[in-house]
């Protein structure tokens, strides 16, 4: 390896190999030319319109990128052309494609484009800009507050390792063939991924649907005993949520100081409505319906108090906070402990957390919070849960996450300024299974070993998906340290390329001014080898 002049340690680029040369991505580049400013237009027009947003993906994908709301003056200038690089200079910042085809179009004014000389090879700089040492400059040559942006003075000046022009080549099918492998691992990765979101789903439904474990009817013929069908556990249920309801009014009595005169307060309970089983599916043997208001003893609103970052306080469980049916207790916000609204919304294990309103995938995500962090309250876009005795809280939340609840959620949403919201009415009025108690908590036990499993699965690919993307960067850092492909002495140095490129654009410049002083256009450039 040859030492060569220090680029800046923010780069990386520390050595490069023999036959190699230290330039810049403005001195193999035509002067870089920002884009046309205009709305863009979705319906019609005859020149495509290319943002940011377009070449956020792999592939630019033509059939959506809108047309110009007003065609520019000097099309020549803002055309795009096989082979050019736009970059964006806000909001992504850096973020780069390399033009392979394109139907007429120009570029927006939150691109800059480069045209890389005839004798680089476009390939080989598109790679750079998606390498460590490109995304260190970048972050390097950042500046704004509000909106980061770089303009095409700093993007010119980014030092650029330069290979011979036949290394690049070899360069870049060295990096094409790997990332071909890597493309198709990850690939895979994210077919298990799709594959166990699938398992989760099925064994949700199959759980719901006393599908998962032996029903207790099924154990009780073979070991010859009795159970306690669902029919006798609701009507249990019915009896001890009346007793709960008059317990607490005692209490709110006594609390007050007042002893009831009589008894007139007692029919005041409202008992729950009556479910319509004519038209439901038929449920396995001991199972039975019921509603969401039969069983719940509570179901009440959040909070929607002005939380902090702070920590000290009482942590409040948000929407965000709910994902595939387990509660993720980062990014919390805080209450005051002496908040007005405590005890009252302080949540007890085993309460029920079902997302009210978001967005139409979102809106009836649900979990139970079980005691961790304790105290702790949740917002008002959260709807708790409270359940009687006799009905697991995690059935319902199974329900709600299971494709049989998602329909519902879908049968029963309102839309609102782009929110969907199912509200607390609609809730209760759900009509869910219920199974047995002892077949409820074998159900439980199964479903969570099994989603236990799935989700170290989850974890695995998702470790595996990031592995990959380290590989990726791994790859484009060895490339242009010049350690991905063997140099070869017989290879052009890149310095004799950097002035065969000097010497051409001097030739450029002076028909330029020779064209200016004489009237005359001078001839245009040949197109480019792609």
């Amino acid at each position: 390896m040859k030492p060569i002049q220090k680029p800046g340690k923010e780069n990386g680029l520390d050595y490069l190999p023999r036959g190699w040369a230290l330039t810049t991505l403005g001195e193999i580049s035509e002067r870089p030319e920002y884009g046309w400013t205009t709305s863009a237009n979705a319906i019609s027009g005859n020149i495509k319109l290319l943002r940011t947003t377009d070449i956020s993906k792999k592939v630019i994908d033509w059939s959506s990128v809108p047309y110009c709301a007003k065609n520019p003056p000097d099309l020549d200038r803002f055309s795009i052309r096989p082979g050019d690089i736009v970059i964006s200079r806000a909001g992504s910042v850096g973020l780069s494609a390399l033009i392979e085809e394109s139907p007429p179009a120009v570029f927006a004014s939150y691109l800059i484009r480069f045209r890389p000389a005839t004798h680089i090879d476009r390939r080989y700089v598109s790679y750079f800009l998606k390498s460590p040492s490109y995304w260190s400059a970048i972050a390097a040559s950042a500046a704004g507050i509000a909106l980061q942006n770089v303009n095409a003075k700093k993007l010119a000046a980014i030092s650029l390792p330069l290979a011979p022009v036949l290394e690049q080549h070899r360069v870049v099918a060295e990096i094409e063939k790997q990332f071909t492998r890597l493309d198709a691992a990850v690939a895979a990765l994210k077919r298990v991924r799709a594959n166990l979101n699938r398992y989760r789903a099925s064994v949700l439904k199959a759980a719901c649907e006393g599908r998962f474990v032996p029903t207790e009817a099924e154990l009780a013929r073979a070991e010859r005993r009795d159970y306690e069908p669902a029919d006798m556990l609701l009507q249990r249920i019915l009896e001890e949520r009346r007793a709960k309801w008059e317990a607490d009014h005692r209490a709110g009595f006594r609390t007050k100081g007042k002893a009831p005169k009589d008894e007139e307060w007692r029919p005041k309970y409202r008992e729950p409505a009556k479910l319509e089983i004519d038209a439901l599916p038929c449920l396995p043997e001991g199972w039975c319906w019921t509603t969401v208001e039969q069983l719940a003893v509570k179901v009440q609103y959040g909070t929607s108090a002005k939380t902090s970052s702070g920590v000290g306080g009482v942590p409040v469980i948000r929407m965000g906070n709910i994902s595939n049916g387990r509660l993720v207790l980062g990014s919390l916000k805080y209450l005051p402990k002496c908040h007005l609204e405590f005890p009252e919304l302080l949540l007890v294990d085993g309460d029920v957390l079902f997302n009210r309103t978001n967005s139409a995938e979102l809106v009836g995500k649900t979990a139970v919070y079980r005691g961790i962090p304790s105290p702790c309250s949740f917002a008002s876009y959260l709807i708790r849960v409270r359940l009687a005795n006799g009905f697991e809280p995690d059935g319902l939340a199974y329900f709600l996450n299971s494709t049989l609840g998602r329909s519902w959620v879908w049968s029963v949403v309102s839309q609102q300024v782009g929110q969907a919201n199912v509200n607390g009415s609609k809730l209760q009025s759900l009509r869910i299974p219920l199974a047995p108690q002892a077949e409820q908590h074998r159900i439980v036990a199964e479903v969570e070993r099994t989603l236990s499993v799935i989700e170290e699965l989850e974890a695995l690919v998702a470790a595996n998906l990031k592995r990959a993307e380290r590989l990726r960067q791994s790859i484009l850092k060895r490339a242009f340290e010049g350690k991905l492909v063997p140099q070869h002495p017989s290879d052009e140095p890149a310095s004799v390329l950097l002035e065969r490129i000097r010497a051409e654009r001097e030739t450029a410049a002076q028909a330029s001014k020779t064209a200016l002083r004489t009237g005359s256009r001078p001839e245009p450039k040949n197109r480019r080898k792609r």
